[in-house]
């Protein structure tokens, strides 16, 4: 089934494990998922990851996959407390550098797909670059 928000779907696959205090999730590989996971990564929010190739098997192909490590506390709190997407494929939600919000008073942060690439909202302040709020992270 065709999915219409390739990152909206990802962001909610791991909403979902997370809630359900799964280990892990699978989600379809992209290039703009896999440098959100590596966002994810770099913060904290998640654990290691694994990007599986496409493969071939009984004249079936598999296509590539993330396998996504979640990460929990002590008492198995989830990491990711609240996923949320900004930007969607109806209404594009975009933000100079001096626009970005911060996500609970800055203890979440916020995911932007720049001219420089992905990065944390924090970031994107420091270089002093805009571009579109992807989602936030808390």
């Amino acid at each position: 089934m065709p999915v219409n928000d390739p990152v909206g779907d990802m962001l909610t696959r791991l909403r979902n494990a997370s809630r359900a205090r799964h280990d892990k999730v699978v989600i379809p590989h992209s290039k703009l998922k896999l440098e959100i996971i590596k966002v994810l990564k770099d913060e904290g929010y998640i654990g290691e990851f694994v990007v599986h190739e496409q493969t071939v098997q009984n004249k079936r192909t598999v296509f590539p996959e993330i396998s996504v490590q979640l990460k929990y506390g002590p008492d198995r709190a989830p990491a990711i407390t609240g996923i949320r997407r900004v930007s969607k494929p109806g209404l594009r939600r975009y933000a100079a550098a001096r626009e970005i919000p911060q996500v609970l008073g800055g203890l979440g942060i916020s995911i932007l797909s720049t001219s420089r690439g992905i990065m944390v909202d924090s970031e994107a302040r420091k270089q002093k670059v805009g571009g579109e709020l992807l989602c936030t992270v808390y």
